[in-house]
């Protein structure tokens, strides 16, 4: 019996603990330097947050963020299927006394009315990314270039009209909710930094092993690939090798 109790136990000790990590507020700081950055820019930072489906940004998250920001991008899932405009508007709130805020949609954004949600995001003074690019200009004419592609994984991206939109010598950031959009940007692309969630870094990652690789920062031939563990989770509120996460970016020169 005794023997019963432990195991009780120590799967409340477990769900307790997994509840913890899919309720951090963990702004982790980044430094990514590139060789054709442009120089007067000096450092561009960018507050980074996707997936937060159903949860709340709390006010120690923003305190959190120490740092002047010039961009706030939100990498898709702001919402899913049950979550109040209400909360949304809350959440919009907050990320906007950061900095001026662009948005990407994921897939489980098109569970609520998108119109409806289209229009909050634009009453909000969000700048949404759908399949469009936004300059930004130094003093003396340097420009980097903001793309942002609709969802891949439900077939709405259109990479092409973002790099068209974009110029084409120009240093240039892609926000995509999905990952797998690296596969379809070419070197001559010039995309830099890919920024994206989507993929919980697994979510519940059991004995270690799930099938998505946990949020991190990769190398490829064509781009750097940024992947974010993400703020919220869904299904279940949980997590378990995977904690939930936000990023601070400094991007500069060489």
């Amino acid at each position: 019996m005794d023997f019963i109790w432990i195991i009780v136990a120590a799967g409340v000790g477990l769900l307790l603990y997994m509840w913890k990590e899919a309720f951090s507020d963990r702004v982790i700081k980044h430094e990514l330097s590139f060789v054709d950055f442009p120089k007067s820019f000096g450092a561009v930072k960018i507050f980074f947050i996707s997936d937060v489906h159903r949860r709340l940004i709390t006010d120690a998250l923003m305190e959190k963020v120490d740092e002047s920001v010039d961009i706030v991008i939100i990498g898709g899932d702001l919402a899913e299927k049950g979550v109040s405009i209400d909360r949304i508007k809350q959440n919009l709130t907050k990320l906007k006394k950061l900095g001026p805020v662009y948005f990407v949609w994921g897939n489980n954004d098109y569970e609520l009315d998108h119109h409806q949600l289209d229009a909050v995001l634009l009453e909000s003074g969000i700048k949404i990314l759908d399949n469009t690019a936004v300059q930004f200009e130094s003093a003396n004419g340097e420009t980097i270039q903001l793309l942002g592609v609709d969802d891949p994984s439900i077939g709405r991206d259109r990479l092409d009209l973002a790099l068209k939109d974009a110029g084409k010598d120009v240093f240039k950031i892609l926000a995509s909710h999905n990952p797998n959009i690296s596969r379809k940007i070419d070197v001559q692309h010039n995309i830099r930094l890919v920024l994206s969630g989507h993929t919980h870094g697994g979510q519940i990652r059991i004995l270690g092993y799930s099938p998505y690789k946990k949020g991190g920062i990769r190398d490829l031939a064509q781009t750097k690939l940024f992947v974010s563990n993400g703020y919220g989770t869904t299904a279940l509120p949980l997590r378990l090798g995977a904690k939930a996460e936000t990023h601070l970016i400094t991007l500069k020169s060489e």
